[in-house]
This record gives structure tokens, sequence and C-alpha cells, in this order.
């Protein structure tokens, strides 16, 4: 496959109601939305899902539109690829910038199904047709974060993400566990946490959670490995696993024994599909996270969560829990806690390219010289 032309839109969507951690609270959105055309005019779409600033990785959309601009898309642009994997090998030449990476590669993968006329899911070896969605609950007061769990099982979810900070751990958790006793629940920390906090990370085992995501340094897998020996709900680790070898690296440590997969931090679909196949064999359940995204990421994680190892409801959300108007058709919609995977070719949604311009804050093109 050949490359005719790279097309970047920077946007910027307000969300439906602000998203709150410890770290930061996200109102507006901005994203990179990427399409890549070919010879015949089909179409590739991916999307960098860096924040505004630097508070989840280190990268930022500013540095991936730099990383974009001046690195990976020349790199793409003047070769002739013969499966979505060279992509991901050529740009090994750079480091990190892992959401930059991955959003160039997606809209690869989405092309070259679009291609071979068949949906994402099964070009990349799905199983399902279906997959179980789970919700994030933003910190707000107690009396909204019960309000909020309860308007979302009544939507049909059957698991609950809650963020949580040592302020508010097991005062906030045990008020949700009385008035739900047998939600599926966890908790995702966003490194909150340090391995002094051991004792307190310990009173949460009685809450019968199914995990605590990322609860140290966002770089650590030692520390983790001792905290897992210490407490016996399982450790979900996030953050730290931005590589296959990170991956091989907190498996052979015993750091964790639930992983979150999501294509942008782990810089791409193919090292998602990599990592889900590592943990397959090694019998570490997986998930899919969210990334505050739009449908062009959402799709591509719901075409993920069709591998067989992803027993786990990811975060998966209606497209309405986001936006007022998402910039595919149609939306991404949960009933009664499911989503059906798309079975059109690529991703399986239409892009609509003329809403992305209307939010677009800044545009690029690019071509191969002749």
């Amino acid at each position: 496959m050949k490359i005719e032309k790279v097309d970047l839109f920077l946007t910027s969507m307000k969300l439906v109601q602000p998203f709150r951690t410890h770290q930061e609270t996200v109102t507006d959105r901005e994203s990179i939305l990427i399409k890549i055309t070919d010879g015949s005019g089909n179409a590739g779409w991916g999307e960098v899902v860096a924040f505004s600033s630097p508070w989840y990785t280190e990268e930022t959309i500013e540095t991936a539109w730099h990383m974009l601009t001046e690195f990976f898309i020349p790199t793409i642009l003047h070769h002739e690829w013969k499966s979505p994997r060279g992509v991901n090998e050529a740009l090994l030449h750079w480091k990190r910038n892992q959401m930059a990476k991955a959003g160039v590669e997606m809209a690869i993968w989405d092309l070259f199904a679009k291609q071979a006329g068949v949906s994402l899911s099964e070009y990349i070896g799905g199983v399902r047709k279906e997959v179980k969605a789970g919700v994030v609950v933003s910190l707000d007061t107690p009396e909204r974060m019960l309000s909020t769990i309860s308007q979302r099982i009544k939507e049909g979810y059957e698991r609950m993400k809650v963020k949580v900070d040592p302020a508010n751990d097991y005062e906030i958790l045990r008020m949700i566990r009385d008035a739900f006793p047998d939600l599926a629940l966890l908790v995702d920390a966003n490194s909150a946490y340090s391995l002094r906090d051991a004792e307190r990370l310990k009173k949460l085992d009685s809450l019968n959670l199914l995990m605590i995501e990322q609860p140290l340094a966002a770089d650590d897998i030692v520390e983790h490995a001792e905290l897992q020996k210490v407490i016996s709900t399982p450790v979900c680790l996030d953050e730290s696993i931005v590589s296959l070898q990170d991956a091989k690296n907190a498996i052979r440590l015993g750091s964790c024994k639930v992983m979150s997969i999501k294509i942008g931090r782990v810089g791409g679909l193919a090292n998602a599909i990599d990592i889900h196949n590592l943990c397959a064999a090694q019998g570490i359940p997986v998930w899919c996270g969210g990334m505050l995204e739009t449908g062009i990421s959402r799709a591509f994680h719901i075409a993920l969560a069709s591998l067989p190892n992803f027993t786990i409801p990811g975060d998966l959300s209606s497209s309405s829990r986001y936006w007022d108007k998402d910039v595919i058709t149609p939306e991404v919609v949960v009933k009664d806690g499911r989503l059906p995977v798309p079975d059109g070719p690529g991703i399986g949604f239409e892009v609509d390219e003329a809403y992305i311009k209307k939010i677009s804050k800044r545009n690029a093109s690019f071509q191969p010289r002749k």
C-alpha cells in the first residue's frame, strides 16, 4: 500500500460533564485526528489521545503534533507498506511518544482492513460479536457519586470504576459497597499512593474489589510487586505498561494480577495485540481502558476488546456519556451493558469529516514528493 495523503485535524470538544481525578479536571478535550488516504481513495482514520497537559503521560497534544509533522509522517509517506506492523517497526527508530505513534498506526490498520473488505475485529482475530462495557465515575461529592452509579446501573452497565485518592478512599468506597453490595467495582488511583500507604491499601481488601488500578508511581514496576505481596486485592497496571517489554517485566516480577491495555498508551494496535497475547499465555486477564476519546479511538478499542483474553468489561461507554455530538455515525451506544462489535469494513463507523473540520483548531496536509 502506498500513501497518497495524510491529513491532521487538531480538534477540541467540550465534555458533557467535567472529568475529575486527583491530578486534573478535564472540561475541554483536545485530540489529533489523522486521516490517511491511499492511491485508490480509501481512507483510514486514527486518533492521538494525549491530553493538553502532561498529567497522564509525558506527551501532550502539542508534543504529539511536533513528532507527527517533523518525524512520523515524513517516515510513512515515502514507503510502500505490506502490513500495518511495518509501520510500527519503522517508528521504533524514535524513542517513546507512544500516543503520537499510535495515532498514525491506527489509521494504517483501519486502511488495511478496509482494503481487505473486512472489519477491524476480524482482521486482528477477534472472536466476539459483542463486548461488555464498564463505566468510569470521576471524583465528586459522595451523594453525586452514588447517584451517578445508580443511573449507570439503570443504563445497563455491569462494572464501575471509581477514581480515588488517599483523602477519601475507604470512606467513599465503603459507602458505595454498602449501597451496592453485589456491584463489580474497581478503583483507579492514578498513582496517588506510595508504598508507605500499604496498610491503608490493605484496608480496601475488605471491600471485595475487582482490582485497584495503578496505585503507585506511573513509572514503577518493582514496588507494585512488593505491594501485591501484602494485599489480596488484585493490582492492575496501567500507566506503568507502555511497551511489550514492560508487560514482560511486570509479569516476571509479579507486579500485577491484571493489566489494562490502551492502544495509545502502548504505542499502537500491534503492541496492544502482542501484550494481549503475552498476558493470555501467562494467565493474566486484560481489559480495555479509556482515554476520554472520540468515537474513532473508541471503535479501535471495541475491536481490540473482541480478542479472547479481554474477559473484564472495559471503559467503553456510549458516546453520549462524553459528547453532545461524536465524530462518528452511528454513535457508540451501550445497550444492556453491551456493545455490538461492528462488522463493516475497517472500524465499521462512518467518520463525519465535515464536523471534524468544524471543530478543528488547526489542520495540516502532507503528500509524498513526486
